[in-house]
């Protein structure tokens, strides 16, 4: 009645793109199937794209359609702590200087590791810690951290806050935090295999959040889930320019 005209593609990813949608979902699929990860050269190669822009554009378009909206938060006992990619001479304790700070948050499975958050923040002070625990662990929680004061004041948030001091303990870190500091070997692998470690720490969230996407479904038997999860939530995001 209006004379409208709109599209089955307005408010996806999809939306004020003309490339067909067949494209599209072998981009989709080639995506989630590559165990390791996919790179923008590539998916060029694959779907035969005639400039790596358009690849490299796609790619972070289906990045942003890897985090569900109103994803379930992390519970039970869940190990957090911060580490650096990127490490450079001359800058010591948790000094930021150039180097992208990531935090992590591991749900512990048993011994081993069930769901992972990760993101890049500012610094590691508690206005930047804070909010990432509340943002992605479910109240009531264990949240097992080192000693860091950046920490402090968890359980008045409502958590029960578990402390392993490392200073003074004959076990190194990664042997007392064992679920994060595996995450964070596992994504700086991943980036400089898969990606050459020729990521910005602009665009660096995204890929934290493909790796969070694959890392969470890596005992999937069916890759034919995880294109069909990622076609869910790309019709569930915003557009991006």
């Amino acid at each position: 009645d209006c004379v409208c005209q709109t599209s089955v593609t307005a408010g996806t990813i999809f939306q004020d793109n003309r490339t067909p949608l067949q494209l599209w979902f072998g981009a989709m699929w080639w995506v989630t199937t590559q165990k390791n990860g996919a790179s923008a050269l590539g998916l060029q190669r694959v779907l035969g794209l005639g400039r790596y822009e358009t690849a490299w554009t796609w790619l972070h378009k289906l990045r942003r359609a890897m985090v569900r909206p109103g994803r379930d938060l992390l519970a039970g006992r869940v190990e957090v702590d911060e580490s650096y990619l990127g490490l450079q001479e001359g800058v010591r304790g948790r000094q930021l200087g150039t180097k992208a700070l990531i935090v992590v948050a591991a749900q512990e499975d048993g011994k081993g590791i069930g769901r992972i958050r990760l993101r890049q923040i500012r610094d590691a002070s508690a206005d930047s810690l804070h909010p990432f625990v509340q943002e992605t662990i479910e109240a009531g929680s264990v949240v097992h951290t080192d000693g860091w004061m950046g920490y402090s004041g968890l359980a008045a948030r409502g958590y029960l806050h578990e402390v392993t001091p490392l200073r003074g303990e004959k076990k190194m870190a990664s042997e007392l935090l064992p679920q994060v500091h595996r995450v964070m070997s596992l994504l700086k692998r991943w980036l400089l295999g898969t990606h050459q470690g020729a990521v910005s720490h602009k665009h660096l969230d995204y890929y934290l959040d493909e790796f969070t996407f694959r890392f969470n479904r890596r005992k999937s038997a069916s890759r034919g889930k995880l294109f069909y999860r990622l076609a869910q939530q790309a019709v569930a995001v915003e557009p991006v320019p």
